[in-house]
């Protein structure tokens, strides 16, 4: 599972200026928060943080009608964390113990049948690959990335999913007990 970091993700959006929490969760949600949408409180409990650590400052408070609005700046060391963040390649994530894997073992060890859970997952992939499809077709160039980086994770498991049907005798005879 992908990790995004909330809170560079809004520093990185203070940098083209000072903005409210709500000014941040719309930005946040209209370039990253497609299918996952920041709470408010994660956005106000993330300021919280960073202006603790120094990382941004109240640039403005206005009154109105309800609650006080503060409005975020980032800093230079805000900045610098960003920077650094940014350079920091991410960890790829190797899998080695997926939870797919585990349902395989778990079947041969317990004599049902792994074919069939493989089944059901290959149907499960390829109706996600038919939606991110069409989404797709249908979004502009950042969604078309995002689900193209999608799809490509699906694809790679379903190469799995096909090799591991393949060899699901061979896999039988090496976890069960003679």
């Amino acid at each position: 599972m992908l990790r995004m970091s909330i809170g560079h993700t809004l520093l990185g959006l203070l940098e083209s200026g000072p903005r409210h929490g709500y000014d941040l969760k719309r930005a946040f949600d209209e370039k990253f928060g497609h299918d996952k949408p920041l709470h408010y409180g994660q956005v106000y409990s993330t300021m919280s943080r960073l202006l603790k650590n120094g990382l941004v400052e109240v640039d403005g408070v206005e009154a109105g009608g309800g609650p006080e609005r503060k409005r975020y700046a980032i800093t230079e060391a805000g900045i610098t964390d960003v920077q650094r963040w940014l350079a920091t390649p991410e960890k790829p994530e190797p899998y080695l113990q997926s939870t797919l894997y585990t349902k395989v073992v778990l079947a041969l060890l317990t004599h049902r049948d792994a074919a069939d859970i493989l089944d059901t997952q290959r149907a499960e992939h390829l109706r996600l690959m038919r939606i991110l499809t069409d989404r797709k077709r249908k979004g502009d160039l950042a969604d078309q990335l995002i689900c193209d980086h999608a799809l490509f994770h699906l694809e790679a498991d379903l190469r799995w999913l096909e090799l591991t049907s393949a060899r699901l005798g061979k896999l039988a005879k090496e976890v069960l007990p003679s």
